[in-house]
């Protein structure tokens, strides 16, 4: 008995560390919106209807076609950083919540931003040269998800 717990708490130790490296505000990685659907250059709030988990976090879809995309490729429709605002991590390496409105599909890549109170932050992405805050963020995001490790 105390074996299988013991054997339980190793196998869940894993996915809890993983998901403290997604956004997952609302119970779910880009607070609900299909991310699937960003690839179609559309920002869409997920059915309950459909939903999976991958790594650990929630993804909802619009649609079962969607769900199914995401099962065949996860790794293709999982946003950059964990869904966490791509601006922040470059700038800054500090994890930030999103507006799930404000994305950039960029080398077949999703990147999702801040946008709230006057402050857009793919605008300034776009505007501060985003290959560059790209590479930063890139570099940032290692360091932090060590942290986690």
């Amino acid at each position: 008995m105390m074996k299988n717990k013991f054997l339980l708490i190793l196998l869940l130790i894993p996915a809890i560390a993983f998901s403290q490296d997604y956004n997952t505000k609302k119970g779910f990685v880009a607070e609900g919106y299909d991310v699937v659907a960003y690839f179609n250059n559309k920002a869409e709030s997920g059915n309950k209807e459909f939903t999976t988990e991958y790594d650990g976090v929630k993804f909802k879809f619009i649609s079962k076609e969607n769900l199914e995309l995401f099962k065949k490729s996860p790794k293709k429709y999982i946003p950059a950083y964990g869904g966490y605002c791509a601006y922040a991590i470059g700038l800054k390496g500090e994890k930030v919540s999103i507006n799930p409105k404000t994305f950039e599909i960029r080398n077949g890549k999703l990147y999702l931003f801040y946008n709230s109170w006057g402050t857009n932050t793919l605008d300034l992405w776009l505007k501060e040269d985003a290959e560059a805050l790209k590479k930063a963020a890139d570099k940032n995001w290692l360091k932090l998800i060590q942290k986690n490790d």
